[in-house]
């Protein structure tokens, strides 16, 4: 529970809420009490001055402080305080409370005293002291009850706002919850687990991920399964086809007629291409696949390409071209490798051709990158198969005719070849008026 993150979350939200309301609490109470204590020193200031302006009045009346303990009585009675009037030498005229006349002031009282003045020359001084019992102020009165307000608000505020963060935190982690137990879910195996996309959010979209990802492991999965099915069905041919023979030969069926020679021969020929097709491959997916990468003109790897499908291309009646315009810049690419691409893209598009047709290879400079183009007039791939064209063992034609092509390994092997060079391949096709692969390869640095 103290690990979780519904714990961490929810105490985060606590503490900056309590943080946020304390040092608010802390402010407020402070300005307040700094500008009511303001108004007071100020409420004070003007009683003093009108006790001052009427102390010195009587004393321009009387020219003495004879009769001066009434009038410090009234005045005490007026303002709630104690009311000391003394002569400038200390000894007190007048006290309200009627104690320390003809005494000398406290020396603890709090000073220097404000002086009455008379003509020029200081009279008398004045002190205005608390009293024993004297009530509290009405600013006192009013600053503990905002006091004790603004403490109840801080801690109502405080509580409403745990309960706040309860809610958020529940609907927050909530769907992190549930992503969490779909993920152990498919860690044990079942794939067919999804989970709600309800916000638009960077939950939602985590959600969404989520969902994405399940997407891709389940397609991995039956690919990967598919694939050992493929694997398994492209080697028992040649296999029962080997073994066939052998055991014709041994029982005294058969003669090794040289015939019969060349068709084992080409039987463990197909069985040593696919273990070459797949070995490329893992090397691909692991990222070990040795490229030896030099500038090289395209018309170098186009030309004999085309040179080598010209024999396939005249026994089907099938028309071929290579369109390269002038002054194409060379790329950065292994001879070898790209060769095989180009070898394998033509001869699709030879057997997907039909006689009186035509395949034309071309390249263009586009920036830092040249396109090239495999183009025939066969008849097409459908809509559906193009987003898995290039996965290894698909095939749009299901059967495992030589005709139609061979293990389905040869377009996944040309697209992991052009995107270890840093480009990408891509493909166009409409069925019924032909199909158009498309990769592009890196410019040399001049």
């Amino acid at each position: 529970m103290l690990h979780s993150l519904r714990f961490r979350v929810l105490l985060s939200l606590i503490l900056v809420v309590l943080v946020a309301v304390g040092v608010v609490a802390l402010f407020a109470r402070g300005g307040t009490t700094t500008q009511f204590r303001r108004y007071e020193q100020h409420d004070i200031l003007l009683r003093q001055r009108r006790f001052e302006t009427f102390l010195r009045s009587y004393y321009a009346r009387h020219g003495n402080w004879d009769d001066a303990q009434p009038i410090v009585e009234q005045m005490a009675q007026l303002s709630g305080k104690r009311i000391v009037l003394a002569d400038t030498t200390g000894r007190v005229i007048a006290d309200s409370s009627a104690r320390l006349v003809g005494q000398m002031a406290d020396a603890g009282w709090p000073g220097p005293p404000p002086l009455i003045p008379f003509q020029g020359r200081p009279v008398s001084m004045l002190y205005i002291l608390p009293t024993e019992d004297t009530p509290p102020t009405g600013v006192e009165t009013f600053l503990n009850a905002a006091n004790r307000n603004l403490l109840c608000g801080a801690l109502v505020g405080g509580l409403a706002a745990v309960l706040v963060a309860l809610a958020l935190s529940r609907r927050i982690l909530g769907p992190v919850e549930t992503l969490k137990d779909a993920a152990q879910q498919i860690a044990k195996g079942d794939l067919s687990q999804r989970v709600a996309v309800q916000s638009r959010d960077e939950i939602g979209e985590l959600a969404q991920a989520f969902n994405d990802m399940a997407d891709g492991l389940a397609r991995l999965e039956t690919l990967r399964r598919n694939m050992i099915t493929d694997v398994a069905h492209e080697l028992r041919t040649p296999l029962s086809n080997i073994r066939g023979y052998l055991e014709a030969f041994r029982d005294g069926v058969l003669e090794p007629e040289p015939e019969i020679i060349e068709s084992v021969c080409e039987e463990a020929m197909r069985l040593s291409h696919l273990m070459d097709d797949l070995q490329e491959l893992s090397l691909a997916d692991a990222g070990q696949l040795r490229l030896d990468r030099h500038p090289v003109g395209l018309d170098e790897i186009l030309t004999p390409a085309m040179v080598s499908a010209r024999g396939q291309a005249t026994a089907k009646e099938i028309g071929l071209r290579l369109d390269l315009p002038p002054g194409l810049p060379s790329v950065e690419v292994d001879e070898r490798r790209i060769k095989q691409v180009v070898g394998n893209l033509l001869s699709n598009a030879l057997t997907h051709t039909p006689p009186g047709g035509e395949v034309v290879c071309s390249a263009e400079a586009q920036g830092s990158q040249v396109e090239v183009s495999v183009q025939d007039t066969g008849e097409g791939i459908p809509s559906e198969h193009l987003p898995y064209i290039f996965e290894r063992f698909y095939r749009v034609d299901r059967s495992r005719s030589r005709a139609t092509g061979g293990t389905g390994l040869g377009l996944a092997i040309a697209k992991q070849l052009v995107e270890a060079h840093g480009g990408q391949m891509g493909v166009e096709s409409e069925v019924g008026r032909g199909t158009r692969f498309i990769f592009t390869l890196p410019v040399a640095e001049s």
